[in-house]
């Protein structure tokens, strides 16, 4: 990328209206233009909700106007926009850019460089598990967030859309950055399910309503996330959704960098009856540990009884030890009300 193409723009900042998905509603946002990535914040909290990477965005309506762009071809999220000077920016930008891509005759996105002939070599050599895994490992960040994105919305038809009162996703934004430090995961709540706490690909965090409505504080809550990030960590959560969506799919991501939407429905549904990988007790301590949070919680949630989490229990790192509060009382009051209509 030309940091020449950026630096009368790095400050500038805008309004604009986003849209997490299609079937959701339209919010306003500030859009802020940095060296390599768009940063989308909620103008009331300056929470940031979205990062695009300057490379991926591309205008879904060229010369018109408001104009709309998108973090990538097949991405879900929009934002219009009708500040001049900030189009201005962003036509730039892309300019720019688009001297330096490579050739056509590239397979989008840098999944993979050959030709051909290595693609068919490829589909004739790779037994269906190999194929998915080699694709999977592939995947390069940003295409694997627009997958986390489109498998948290066919998770909303099942499971409700993430819960999203204002003062409560600015909570949970703080919840999340105590429990896993300055990058954290993106974390959502949501409304219903089977499942206490699910991980998708593209770092995404799902946590049922009832670990922070039933609590009294946010130690459960931040267990269950740990143990996520944990299984996400352990296996690749990208492998079962390429499952899932077949080989003709998992083909289609590995020879032109895009993942046919349609091949993601139901997976929604398939994720909430997993059952969770089960994780090495000292797996979790050292996890607890780290993140300076209490295990009893968490282990009491997941076994009420305690009977198969006594290991949890008794080796709690800070069963004894006063830690640094997972949230402030003010938080938590705003998180337990983050699905409130």
């Amino acid at each position: 990328m030309r940091i020449t193409a950026l630096e009368q723009y790095q400050k500038l900042e805008s309004p604009g209206l986003w849209r997490e998905a299609p079937e959701l509603q339209r919010r306003e946002v500030i859009v802020a233009v940095g060296e390599a990535s768009l940063t989308l914040a909620d103008p009331r909290t300056e929470t940031a909700l979205s990062h695009w990477s300057l490379p991926a965005v591309e205008r879904l309506n060229p010369g018109e106007m408001p104009a709309l762009y998108a973090p990538g071809a097949d991405a879900l999220e929009t934002l219009e926009l009708d500040d001049a000077t900030m189009i201005a920016a962003l036509e730039k930008v892309r300019s720019a850019l688009a001297a330096e891509r490579p050739k056509p005759w590239r397979l989008r996105g840098g999944l993979l460089a050959g030709g051909t002939a290595l693609v068919l070599g490829l589909a004739l050599t790779f037994v269906p598990g190999a194929l998915v895994d080699h694709t999977a490992a592939m995947v390069p960040p940003a295409m694997r967030k627009s997958i986390g994105r489109a498998t948290l919305t066919d998770l909303a038809r099942v499971a409700g859309a993430p819960c999203a009162e204002p003062s409560g996703l600015a909570a949970l934004d703080r919840f999340a950055r105590r429990v896993f430090g300055a990058d954290p995961p993106r974390i959502v709540v949501l409304r219903d399910g089977s499942a206490k706490a699910l991980h998708l690909p593209g770092d995404i965090i799902a946590l049922h309503r009832s670990l922070i409505e039933t609590q009294e504080s946010g130690e459960a809550a931040a267990g269950f996330a740990l143990a996520e990030a944990a299984r996400a960590t352990r296996a690749d959560p990208l492998v079962p959704l390429l499952d899932h969506a077949g080989l003709r799919a998992t083909f289609g991501l590995l020879t032109s960098g895009r993942l046919d939407p349609a091949s993601i429905t139901g997976y929604g549904r398939t994720l909430l009856l997993m059952t969770p990988a089960s994780l090495p007790d000292d797996v979790l301590l050292a996890r607890f540990a780290a993140a300076g949070i209490s295990s009893g919680p968490y282990a009491r949630v997941l076994d009420p009884t305690g009977e198969s989490t006594i290991g949890l229990i008794e080796a709690d790192p800070f069963a004894q030890a006063a830690t640094h509060p997972v949230t402030t009382a003010g938080d938590w009051v705003s998180l337990q009300a983050i699905c409130a209509e």
